[in-house]
C-alpha cells in the first residue's frame, strides 16, 4: 500500500537537503512511540538508520538502509529500505524527495509499506498517514525563510 504526503516549504532544495540531519530526524519522530536514535549514518546510498521504538511493556528495533540516493538541478532524493522491522510491519521503503519548486520546495514523502499479514496493511495506513502528517508543521517551522523562525 502506497502513502504519499507533500509539504510545501519557503527554502531551497539545496538547503532543505543539508537539514535533513540526525537532529531533524528527532524532532520529527512523533510523541508515541517515543523513539531512541541507535544509529544515523546519514542519507547516502549505504547509510544506516537504527531506531529503539518504546512501546512502553516492550521494545522494538527499527533498522533501515539506504538504497539509493541521488541530487540532480531540480531534486533531491534517498531511499531507506527496512532490513530489521518492527511487529507490525512487514514491507518498508520510503522515498524522501525534496523538490525544487520556485524559491522554495515541496518535501514529498512516498512511502510503500505492507503489513506482516494482508489483513493488517489496510489497518495500518491511518497510523502511518497520520505519523507523517504529523510532520508537516515540524517541516514548515524549520525550513522557514532564514531570519522568519
Amino acid at each position: 500500500m502506497n502513502i504519499t504526503i507533500e509539504t510545501p516549504v519557503e527554502q531551497g532544495y539545496l538547503e532543505v537537503k543539508a537539514g535533513f540531519t540526525e537532529t531533524l530526524f528527532k524532532k520529527l519522530a512523533p510523541p508515541f512511540p517515543p523513539v531512541n536514535v541507535i544509529r544515523f549514518d546519514g542519507c547516502n546510498t549505504g547509510d544506516e538508520v537504527a531506531l529503539e521504538l518504546n512501546f512502553i511493556f516492550f521494545k522494538q528495533k527499527w533498522v533501515s538502509l539506504i538504497t539509493a540516493d541521488q541530487t540532480s538541478e531540480k531534486e533531491f532524493f534517498f531511499v531507506d529500505e527496512g532490513t530489521r522491522l518492527p511487529f507490525f510491519l512487514g514491507k518498508w521503503k520510503h522515498k524522501h524527495r525534496i523538490i525544487s519548486r520556485g524559491k522554495g520546495a515541496v518535501i514529498r514523502d512516498e512511502i510503500d509499506f505492507e503489513g506482516p499479514f494482508a489483513w493488517m496493511t489496510p489497518l495500518l495506513y491511518p497510523v502511518l498517514w497520520l505519523q507523517f502528517w504529523y510532520r508537516k508543521p515540524i517541516y514548515r517551522k524549520i525550513f522557514k525563510k532564514q531570519g522568519q523562525r
